[in-house]
């Protein structure tokens, strides 16, 4: 199946702690339908020392969030909007913007 979200795309959260927060996309795990957005589910995780290079104390991370989640915002309009496919005349899919029929270059 292809991917609706792709990893540096904006992103907008819909539901959940988070919602209306836009982020990047960093990671995508399109078996598991999560992804990682930046400054979005942040959780704090405790880390124990690593050698010279590395302290330990808490660090913030972001944590992974369900697809189902997340809405894809417009380049073009800034806009949250469904995404749809289609077939070009030279026979690329593309993703396309379902609010407006805008074609969303990756």
């Amino acid at each position: 199946m292809a991917a609706r979200i792709r990893k540096g795309d904006t992103v907008l959260v819909v539901s959940g702690a988070d919602r209306g927060k836009r982020g990047e996309v960093l990671r995508v795990m399109p078996k598991d339908d999560r992804a990682v957005v930046q400054g979005v589910n942040v959780a704090k995780k405790h880390t124990k020392p690593r050698g010279m290079g590395q302290p330990g104390g808490i660090v913030e991370v972001e944590a992974t969030i369900h697809l189902s989640n997340l809405k894809l915002v417009d380049p073009k309009s800034d806009t949250p909007t469904r995404v749809g496919f289609r077939v070009l005349e030279d026979g690329r899919k593309v993703r396309v913007a379902k609010a407006n029929g805008n074609v969303i270059e990756s």
